[in-house]
């Protein structure tokens, strides 16, 4: 539309209609008023809660790099330096880490960084012998509604399952973690894992895994799917 210009301003009709628009608004200045406190209302809620959940992320997000900070930290024997955080036995690092992912994992359940406290604390009973805690930690993750982290622990999971003789579990978490891949777990890794599982039970159907794998463009793919390729039975 076109500027107006000082006629257009001073024309009878002009005036006449910001007349019924200022009589208008002048008529109904109180619903006018109530409808926009109404909306500033709604805008200042809807901004409260943006900042509440980006503060509550940011709470999150610190806790998780402590704990992280923590396992990074080294073992320095009876050196101290006030600069950097260190321990003076493996032990007391351990105690201190689990202690720092657990909190995490309860304060936070069910948020993208208790997941991955939870999956770091299966890692650690895993490691530990405590595979009985390690599956119980990553059933829980498995379930949740963080599809990344989810995929993560289901690929744990199915190499305890499998260490512990059941295959047909394992498989069954690994076919579906293939046709349905994440960032965390590409269907290459899967694939591979599935290939692992598969190994000894049914070399053939593991070898049709492989040797696809084995002419991807991608370097460490290739690598480990003709390494475990090699290991395999000859074919009959």
């Amino acid at each position: 539309m076109d500027k107006l210009t000082r006629r257009d301003l001073k024309s009878d009709k002009f005036v006449e209609e910001v007349g019924h628009t200022v009589e208008y608004l002048s008529e109904h200045r109180k619903q006018f008023v109530r409808y926009a406190s109404v909306a500033l209302v709604a805008v200042v809620a809807v901004a409260g809660v943006l900042y509440y959940r980006r503060s509550q992320a940011a709470v999150r997000q610190e806790a998780l790099a402590k704990a992280i900070r923590l396992s990074d930290a080294p073992v320095a024997g009876n050196v101290s330096d006030p600069a950097l955080t260190n321990f003076p036995t493996p032990e007391a690092k351990e105690k201190a880490v689990r202690q720092a992912f657990t909190d995490v994992a309860t304060r936070f359940g069910g948020s993208a960084e208790g997941d991955y406290a939870e999956i770091q604390l299966a890692v650690m009973d895993a490691e530990a012998g405590k595979t009985g805690e390690a599956s119980k930690r990553f059933h829980k993750v498995a379930g949740g509604g963080n599809e990344e982290y989810a995929s993560m622990a289901k690929l744990s999971l199915a190499q305890i399952l499998a260490a512990e003789g059941k295959t047909a579990d394992a498989e069954a978490l690994l076919r579906g973690l293939i046709q349905k891949p994440t960032l965390m777990v590409s269907k290459e890794q899967a694939t591979l894992a599935l290939a692992r599982v598969l190994a000894s039970s049914k070399p053939a159907e593991a070898r049709k895994l492989l040797e696809p794998l084995v002419k991807e463009k991608r370097q460490a793919v290739s690598r480990n799917a003709e390494t475990l390729l090699v290991s395999l039975p000859p074919a009959k």
